[in-house]
């Protein structure tokens, strides 16, 4: 979230249509290796206020049937009981609570539901970009990081000691409403 010279609040929608958009995560596997993968189905809106950026908020739910690893096996396994067990527990949201600004980075905290748990997270957050778009409306981008230790969200799964918890890497571009 960024400080810049336009001067309003604004309301934006993720632009998960067009694949502007994507939560990506990794964790290691076996100590090895990472292993890397998205969720393809979520949406989101956010509000922004380039003049006074404390003020902005987001709100995403997530479909967490969508995990994809790009293993059809493993996404089976992940959906299951397990882990995700998305069949008792088909979304995944997150809701701020409140921008904290340091310069041009930010640190979003908020309610995360995942599992069933309800936690308070912080996501690192810094501006991409904004501006005018080549379809005649306005975009702002943001890029954002947090790390989730699984076990916080009951996830309690033997994965070795190197993997506990899982990173998260959110790319999000919101066209204003």
């Amino acid at each position: 979230i960024a400080l810049s010279s336009a001067a309003s609040a604004a309301d934006y929608v993720i632009d998960t249509e067009r694949s502007h958009a994507s939560i990506n995560f990794r964790i290691k596997h076996l100590g090895f290796s990472w292993l890397t993968g998205r969720f393809d189905d979520f949406n989101g809106t956010f509000t922004f206020d380039e003049a006074k950026p404390e003020a902005s908020a987001v709100k995403v739910e997530i479909n967490t049937d969508s995990i994809n690893t790009n293993h059809a096996e493993r996404d089976k396994h992940l959906r299951g009981k397990d882990f995700l067990d998305t069949a008792q527990f088909p979304k995944a949201s997150f809701e701020s609570t409140a921008v904290k600004i340091d310069g041009d980075k930010a640190t979003i905290v908020g309610n995360l539901t995942l599992h069933g748990v309800t936690k308070e997270i912080e996501i690192e957050a810094e501006p991409v970009g904004g501006g005018e778009d080549p379809w005649g409306g306005y975009r702002q981008g943001f890029i954002g990081t947090t790390t989730l230790p699984l076990k916080d969200f009951g996830i309690d799964y033997d994965l070795g000691p190197d993997a506990q918890e899982v990173e998260l890497t959110l790319n999000v571009e919101g066209v204003r409403k």
